[in-house]
């Protein structure tokens, strides 16, 4: 039975695996490896729906190499003191890591956002997120500025007037009010290419394609993040006086 850690290959069988729609332990059978091997490996980067042999493989040799690099004197990440399984929290955190990332985040960018989605407070200074991660502060301010371009984070202060990064439920609401301003753009200007290159033109009705395409999932997105909003975070309100109404149904 082969012992140590899952090879390229072994990966890409596991991916191959993951296609055809093999349980666990199937797989788990043709590699000669514990079937908790293979549910570790596949959960901890992204799940089966999303797991891919390059970037698990890349996520694994970045994590070897983190455990390897010593941490600066006074800059060790903090320990965890919550109770909870720290081998499951880093696990859970690459695995939504490598998800951001699939979705096209760059991968400092994903590791940021994770980092604020996990911690209780929902929101970190610079300097949290540089000790956080052992990263530089030019890492963090970069990501910050990109996810800030996205609506999926925004600044706040607190008590101590200091900058905090933060997320939260109107975050993702506004992210994707952002994005419906995106398409919006791209509808606008994808229809001057229609008048440019004349409506009666194959590429005119191409473009005019695009556009009523985007302009649709445009303000299907906006409807449904309206009433998201509106359903998701909005408290009902009280009974009068906080007594509920009597059932007219029984006198």
């Amino acid at each position: 039975m082969p012992g140590g850690r899952l090879d390229q290959d072994e990966r890409r069988q596991i991916a191959s695996g993951l296609a055809e729609g093999l349980a666990y332990a199937e797989i788990a059978r043709r590699l000669e490896r514990p079937t908790s091997t293979i549910t570790r490996e596949v959960m901890r980067n992204g799940g089966p729906t999303v797991y891919r042999a390059d970037i698990a493989h890349r996520a694994t040799e970045h994590r070897a190499h983190r455990r390897r690099k010593t941490a600066p004197r006074g800059q060790e990440a903090p320990s965890q003191d919550d109770g909870r399984d720290a081998e499951a929290v880093r696990g859970f955190e690459e695995a939504l890591t490598t998800v951001f990332e699939q979705s096209g985040l760059p991968r400092m960018t994903a590791r940021v956002l994770v980092s604020l989605y996990t911690t209780d407070a929902g929101s970190l200074t610079a300097s949290e997120l540089v000790q956080r991660l052992q990263v530089s502060p030019a890492s963090v301010s970069k990501a910050i500025a990109f996810l800030e371009g996205q609506g999926l984070v925004r600044r706040e202060r607190d008590e101590g007037r200091r900058e905090r990064y933060a997320v939260d439920d109107e975050v993702w609401y506004q992210s994707m009010i952002a994005s419906v301003r995106a398409h919006a753009r791209l509808v606008e200007t994808v229809r001057q290419g229609v008048l440019v290159l004349g409506p009666t033109t194959r590429a005119a009705a191409r473009l005019e394609g695009v556009a009523r395409f985007v302009d649709f999932v445009g303000e299907s997105i906006a409807r449904a993040a309206e009433q998201a909003r509106e359903i998701l975070y909005t408290e009902p309100e009280a009974a009068s006086d906080g007594i509920a109404e009597p059932d007219s149904d029984h006198g």
